[in-house]
């Protein structure tokens, strides 16, 4: 998930706010309390149901977030509240490690004021070092199994999806799962909004292309896939009656490309967007998305939406699931950019988003309720 930026906010209607006051049964005795660290854009609204449920079954919620990536801005238009801890500090591995030790150093006092009785996060190094630290049991949910985390830390539980085999994951953790893919958990509640092309300005028969460049800072980081980036902008600022929404993931990137295509920008080929948008809202009114962020991929899989990935790093056994069933095309060369992308307008059908609860949230709400409850053995948690 990504939150994107508009040229008008006007008549953007953001969600509902979020509320996190625990509703309590009279049989309640004592609010057990759950720690959430929001560390990247992608698990705001991963999150945001997560928080909700586990609200209404009664249970406090203590919600913390790192200022990067556009999380802050994501925890505003979803009214999520939280306490911000650290930033991002930079690409480089040194940075990164120093990063991390001095935003655990700021969440241990905090959290040892709240006493949590356990931590969640989806692959949050800094809830991972403090909770060992404290001693406080946790859930790291990931869906990647080639992200790391901090060696020889491990967290109590890692929650995966099913189709991501258990020893991908290492040792020294008990393994959980859930049905489908991360994005199935906050899809349901998705409302289009039509309205989009007009409010930033795309002509109304123009082919829309969703773009989102790789994340160059992340440890994963393949240099091929800004080669590949390039080559797909080459080609579509020279197609005839067709926009380019680019999606920068910093301001640092945002910079970098606006000074390497500014013909385009000025021209208005390219769009950066320049104030708050869904992602999801982004995703479903474009033709097709090019994108090399492993989650506005899936989200556009998950959605119908024809996806094309520039993610050059290691690919993931969930990103294999989807281009095996035709929901994702993997792009390794310039040639493929040439050759794979099916250039043609999307047919936007009323799909449906009823918003009852995925099975795989309910699957992680039910997991998260038996460890907190009585520390179940990973053995017995459901994963259907």
């Amino acid at each position: 998930m990504v939150l994107a930026k508009q040229m008008s906010t006007a008549s953007v209607t953001n969600p509902p706010e979020l509320k996190l006051q625990p509703v309590l049964s009279q049989k309640s005795t004592r609010k057990k309390k759950i720690w959430v660290d929001l560390d990247n854009s992608p698990h705001v609204p991963f999150f945001r149901p997560i928080l909700q449920e586990l609200a209404e079954r009664g249970y406090e919620v203590l919600v913390t977030a790192r200022d990067a990536y556009q999380v802050r801005e994501l925890l505003e238009y979803y009214g999520v509240s939280a306490r911000i801890v650290g930033k991002h500090y930079g690409k480089h591995t040194v940075w990164k490690a120093l990063g991390t030790c001095w935003r655990v150093l700021s969440l241990i006092p905090l959290v040892r004021k709240e006493r949590p009785d356990l931590a969640i996060c989806h692959g949050s190094r800094g809830l991972v070092l403090a909770s060992m630290l404290l001693r406080i049991p946790s859930v790291v949910i990931m869906d990647y199994e080639f992200s790391t985390l901090t060696p020889f830390i491990n967290p109590t539980y890692r929650m995966l999806p099913d189709i991501v085999p258990n020893d991908a994951m290492g040792t020294g953790s008990k393994i959980i799962k859930y049905p489908g893919i991360k994005e199935d958990v906050y899809l349901s509640t998705f409302h289009p909004d039509q309205t989009l092309r007009e409010r930033l300005s795309v002509p109304a028969d123009d082919l829309l292309i969703t773009v989102r460049p790789p994340a160059t800072e992340a440890h994963y980081h393949n240099p091929e896939a800004e080669k590949l980036l390039a080559a797909a902008l080459q080609r579509f600022i020279q197609e005839p009656n067709t926009t380019i929404l680019l999606l920068p993931r910093n301001k640092r990137q945002e910079s970098e490309l606006r000074s390497a295509w500014a013909d385009g920008i000025v021209s208005r080929k390219i769009i950066i967007p320049v104030h708050a948008e869904d992602g999801l809202n982004l995703i479903w009114n474009s033709d097709f998305v090019i994108s090399g962020g492993g989650t506005m991929n899936r989200e556009a899989a998950a959605m119908g939406v024809p996806v094309y990935s520039i993610f050059r790093g290691k690919i993931g056994a969930v990103d294999h699931y989807l281009a095996e069933q035709g929901r994702l095309v993997l792009l390794e060369t310039s040639e493929d950019v040439s050759t794979k992308i099916k250039v043609a307008r999307r047919e936007r059908r009323q799909q449906k988003f009823d918003g009852k609860p995925s099975p795989a949230l309910e699957t992680i709400v039910r997991n998260v309720v038996s460890i907190v409850e009585s520390r179940t053995p990973a053995s017995q948690l459901n994963s259907n």
